[in-house]
């Protein structure tokens, strides 16, 4: 399955072996119509690092009805995508069945990206920013340095005008005619501004304004490019942030070769609710946690720490310790954080050395932990909620690489004094110069070069008789 799916999306999803396989008990739950839920079984792979390119946004594109050649697809351009701050696509496959013998394969695919539209705008062919000239810069004149060389630049009062060409580099192109199973395109693309800001869009589309003051959405012409602008206009009613559900932080602590910590911290923005979830980690086999060591601390909004028995928080563990290059650490924990309170966790761990032949080429970097997964359960919503933290880099011990090497250049060098000295006193005769001649004269160079030495000779007499 892993080679299949490595080959289907131009993945490395066949590096996912029992090292990186789990069995989730209580943190994930199937989703869709399964007709023998209980023959099932739920495995969790996880791949920590990989790094993209615009290969993986192709088999992407390929799954879609219209291959990317309409609707919002049209806007996926792998230099783009790959060239935002932060970007994520998914897909999630359940069966839905309307009766017991019509069921299909539902795929829903995602994407999201957080761009910074001045890095955005930049052209392709000429991508390296620009300083502004003197005569754009804005700067606060009221400080006692400003001067033509100085300026202390003041913030914009308006937001940048952007459209989606200059972000995109490209058009929205019209709507996919097989996307939908009625054939209905309603708001294909919405937008969450104020109201009050002016949007201009391409002619032949509809604009519909939601009554919530900031979403508005588009209607698209079947058959004609579809581009929206935002000019640049004065801030004057900021877009609301939903505020979120549980706020985590998970890092590494302490220092060493040897032992080092977790802490991951986790905090309720909420002052009425107390919110309950699941935390599950998934840590490679050289990773070796000690949960004897997991300690708890809870702090409110005035600022006060105290610590307390992690049991008062965690009401049940599921833990499935390691085994060394078979299967990682499986720990769940089902947490429940008070109102407008910071609960942090930490707990100790122990680093193994590994092989030499189990070192990446760039062993010093560090090795990819995968990030943990957190499940809330107290949600308005049917769908469950899940919130990833960021992926870590963990320091192993490294031996020195380039010791193998000088010992062979060693070794190779005295084996070759040691060897060409012995050699020559058992190959080579010490003799004296004159029994040296006498060999040499006996040998075929020695009477070839003696008959050319007596020609010479001879040669030379008659010269010397003529003259």
């Amino acid at each position: 399955m892993t080679q299949s799916l490595s080959g289907l999306f131009c993945a490395s999803l066949n590096f996912v072996d029992s090292t990186r396989t789990t069995r989730p008990v209580v943190s994930f739950e199937p989703t869709g119509n399964h007709r023998n839920a209980d023959g099932l079984h739920l495995l969790h792979g996880t791949l920590p690092g990989e790094v993209v390119c615009t290969e993986n946004l192709t088999p992407f594109l390929k799954l879609l009805p219209c291959k990317g050649k309409a609707g919002i697809s049209t806007l996926f351009d792998g230099h783009k995508l790959f060239d935002a701050a932060w970007q994520s696509m998914s897909v999630d496959m359940r069966p839905m069945c309307t009766t017991e013998d019509d069921c299909i394969i539902q795929i829903e695919q995602s994407v999201d990206m957080v761009l910074d539209i001045e890095r955005s705008k930049r052209p392709r062919s000429n991508p390296i920013p620009r300083p502004l000239a003197n005569e754009f810069l804005a700067c606060d004149t009221s400080k006692p340095y400003h001067s033509d060389d100085n300026c202390y630049p003041l913030e914009k009062s308006t937001d940048d005008s952007w459209s989606l060409s200059e972000v995109f580099g490209r058009t929205l192109n019209g709507i996919c005619p097989l996307t939908g199973p009625d054939g209905t395109h309603e708001h294909s693309v919405c937008l969450r501004v104020p109201h009050e800001k002016q949007v201009f869009i391409t002619e032949g589309s509809s604009e519909v304004k939601k009554g919530d003051g900031f979403t508005r959405c588009f209607n698209l012409a079947p058959d004609q490019p579809f581009d929206l602008s935002i000019p640049e206009q004065a801030v004057n009613t900021p877009v609301p942030l939903e505020n979120p559900i549980l706020n985590a932080e998970r890092t590494i602590v302490g220092h060493g070769q040897e032992r080092g910590g977790m802490r991951i911290i986790f905090g309720n923005p909420s002052n009425t609710t107390a919110v309950d979830f699941i935390l599950f980690e998934s840590l490679p086999w050289f990773l070796r946690p000690y949960i004897h060591t997991l300690q708890a601390t809870i702090t409110g909004r005035d600022g006060i720490t105290t610590d307390i028995p992690a049991s008062d928080l965690i009401s049940s563990t599921f833990y499935r310790p390691a085994i060394d290059r078979e299967r990682g650490t499986q720990l769940e924990l089902a947490l429940s954080v008070p109102a407008a309170s910071t609960v942090t966790l930490t707990y100790d761990f122990e680093k193994a050395i590994l092989r030499y032949t189990e070192y990446p080429p760039d062993a010093n970097r560090g090795f990819n932990v995968a990030p943990a997964v957190i499940r809330i359960l107290n949600t308005a919503n049917s769908a469950p909620v899940y919130i990833r933290s960021t992926s870590l880099l963990l320091p192993l011990p490294t031996p020195d690489f380039s010791m193998p090497y000088n010992v062979i250049i060693l070794t190779s060098t005295v084996i070759a004094l040691a060897f060409g000295t012995v050699f020559n006193i058992l190959v080579r005769r010490v003799v004296s110069v004159d029994e040296a001649a006498a060999l040499g004269a006996q040998t075929l160079k020695g009477r070839i070069i003696g008959k050319l030495v007596a020609i010479r000779d001879k040669i030379r007499s008659k010269e010397t008789k003529i003259d």
